[in-house]
């Protein structure tokens, strides 16, 4: 298995970040990451990829049809610029203090 089939460069984008979604049915909507699936380099966005599923009532839950967000691909969604509210890439740096870090390509700013 190569790098990309074990989704290397879903660490790029992790829980809480806000995605803009770039393809797809959903494209252009706006969201947080629920959930990130590296090993799988899939994202659960917020309101992005809605899909109803049929459940079976439990002694918790009720039974019917839920609505739910489904995974999407990494590379269907880009990082919104904490600066410009704009799609930018992602990249590394290490700071003085030996901190390695995620910058906003576009604009240069940190994001963690």
């Amino acid at each position: 298995m190569g790098r990309a089939a074990k989704g290397g460069r879903s660490k790029r984008i992790r829980k809480g970040d806000n995605v803009i979604v770039l393809t797809g049915r959903d494209k252009g909507k706006r969201g947080s990451v629920l959930k990130a699936i590296p090993k799988e380099g899939r994202l659960i966005v917020q309101g992005v990829n809605m899909v109803k599923r049929h459940t079976r009532q439990t002694q918790t839950q009720t039974g019917g049809i839920v609505e739910k967000e489904a995974p999407i691909h990494v590379s269907n969604v880009a990082l919104l610029d904490p600066a410009s509210d704009k799609p930018t890439r992602v990249g590394f740096r290490r700071l003085e203090d030996g901190r390695k870090v995620r910058y906003a390509k576009a604009s240069g700013e940190l994001i963690d």
